[in-house]
């Protein structure tokens, strides 16, 4: 067995990241080696990142014999795994780097099997293997093979979803493998053109690539921003907006030559939805069933909760009795309807790092068992499972949860069935919704303002030595974050059922004008406001 040639890192050299880029996007490459500073990632991709390093050492922890090529220089961490591959050691090996012709490669693991072959296993934090997998595999066992190497397994190591957590820190049965060896034939006889496409690309100037779908598949990508600046604005009020087939039609429309949702004819759309969306966009008019959201909620009881969760899940499941992935609720915000009128807010949210879910289950049972209304919500589906996951969890209280859950109700499809504005652009997220009916409630002006920035600050807050007043100023974003999303609920079942709209064009005309009516003469703005939008900012719908 021979390992060679001799390793030259080169300034251009290629990996197998470099060839994953290839394949998404010419100019993705291009741009990653010639360009990496018009990258702009954003905290999701460092936090995926973070989650796969984590899986990594997960696979190495699980096989304690193994070697850990450490060194940080890849020329060096080449001649290392030249070195102990020359001495016949037969141990696993973590981070071999090989080169062949220039293309470096580093294995996550790998295994000895039988006499003097070799296994790879490529380590993934997803719970299946991807399409993308593959050619990142074949990339592997095609330099190990020129290098000499006799390879007889190749296998995607991915989480396995059913594993459960039973003793902390014990993590054997996690990661399950996927064997690729003898599916990869074809794919390894295209890695040659694919090293000299890449080196073809690299070699020239920057490629003219559309932005598409390939932007987001299967990485978003970091420079798309930058290829978005050369091409022509994108029309107001795109095709693609219209909601599931929105990109096929704008494909079909697009062939025909338009571009624009309002230069296609209503006619043209089957959809009901995708007419109201087209009627609504091309009039200004605001689709607004009031009579018909009354109806759908009439029989709603009150007084009326809103219940919105925030949940957190890992890839290497933290708490005993947890998945891969699983959602664990961390916080709450609940609005309880007074008999007086008004409103009462009760919240939990726990940033210690223990496990939430006996705190979480007490306090839904605290501020909810002894009401007998409707408990509203947006999107249901996602607040049952939470309460059916602490139900499980915790028998002794399973009972009073479950007739929580039993009376939960959604507001989502009841907005979907009977509202839409423009400005909404194809989507009815409490967001979208929300900036149309009470502009005054927009999640903008918030530190923590989506679902993921609230995980990641979570994770900050949770973890060890973050001082005291960090942790309590995210305690705060948090908090406020959570209760606009139950505050939104209130105000939007209250839009939706009663008879208060604005035009479009009515409101345009507001929002250039009437700001500043308010900055000169505030009692005037506010009355002016009331009469020509046909509410004051707080009533707002439409």
């Amino acid at each position: 067995m021979t390992v060679e040639p001799s390793i030259e890192v080169k300034r251009h050299g290629l990996s197998k990241s470099r060839l994953t880029a290839l394949d998404q996007c010419e100019r993705k490459l291009w741009l990653s080696v010639h360009r990496r500073d018009l990258g702009k990632r954003d905290a999701g991709a460092d936090h995926q990142m973070a989650v796969g390093h984590q899986v990594g050492a997960i696979a190495c922890d699980l096989r304690p014999d193994g070697i850990m090529i450490e060194e940080r220089d890849l020329g060096t961490a080449a001649e290392t795994t030249r070195r102990l591959l020359a001495e016949g050691k037969r141990l696993p090996l973590f981070e071999a780097t090989f080169s062949y012709e220039g293309l470096l490669v580093q294995v996550d693991v790998l295994e000895p099997v039988a006499d003097q072959a070799w296994a790879i296993a490529e380590v993934k934090s997803t719970t299946a293997t991807k399409d993308y997998h593959r050619p990142d595999l074949a990339t592997q066992v095609w330099v190990l093979q020129s290098c000499g190497l006799e390879i007889e397994g190749a296998s995607i190591r991915h989480i396995d979803n059913q594993f459960v957590l039973k003793t902390a820190g014990e993590y054997r049965g996690l990661l399950k493998d996927h064997s690729l060896l003898d599916d990869l034939t074809e794919l390894l006889a295209c890695v040659p053109d694919r090293v000299a496409r890449a080196r073809a690309v690299l070699a020239s100037t920057e490629p003219a690539v559309r932005t598409g779908d390939h932007c987001s598949a299967p990485f978003t990508c970091e420079y798309r921003v930058h290829c978005a600046s050369f091409e022509p604005a994108a029309p107001e009020w795109p095709v693609a907006l219209l909601p599931r087939t929105g990109k096929t039609l704008a494909a079909r429309f697009g062939a025909q030559g338009a571009y624009d949702l309002t230069e296609i004819e209503e006619r043209d759309l089957d959809n009901p939805i995708h007419r109201r969306i087209h009627a609504a966009t091309v009039s200004g008019q605001v689709y607004h069933d009031y009579q018909g959201a009354a109806a759908a909620v009439a029989g709603w009881a009150s007084p009326r909760a809103f219940l919105d969760f925030e949940t957190i899940s890992f890839a290497v499941p933290r708490w005993v009795g947890t998945r891969p992935y699983q959602a664990v609720p961390f916080q709450f915000s609940c609005h309880v309807e007074k008999a007086a009128g008004g409103l009462d807010h009760v919240g939990f949210l726990s940033l210690d790092g223990a496990d939430p879910r006996r705190a979480c289950a007490e306090a839904l049972v605290t501020a909810l068992g002894a009401h007998r209304g409707a408990v509203v919500t947006y999107n249901a589906s996602f607040e049952r499972s939470c309460i059916e996951g602490l139900a499980q969890c915790f028998p002794d209280l399973a009972p009073t949860l479950m007739e929580i859950r039993d009376r939960i109700v959604d507001l989502l499809p009841v907005t979907r069935d009977h509202y839409y504005h423009r400005d909404q652009r194809g989507s009815w997220s409490i967001k979208a919704v929300l900036k149309t009916v009470a502009p005054d409630l927009s999640y903008e002006d918030l530190v923590v303002g989506d679902g993921m920035a609230a995980q990641l600050a979570w994770l900050e807050a949770a973890s060890d030595g973050v001082p005291p007043e960090r942790k309590e100023a995210i305690r705060g974003a948090l908090e406020t974050y959570c209760e606009r999303d139950t505050e939104a609920m209130v105000v939007l079942l209250q839009r939706l059922t009663r008879p208060v709209t604005i035009s479009v064009r009515r409101q345009m005309f507001w929002d250039s004008r009437g700001a500043d009516l308010v900055e000169s003469w505030p009692c005037l703005g506010s009355i002016f406001r009331r009469r020509f939008c046909g509410a004051a900012s707080a009533d707002v719908g439409g």
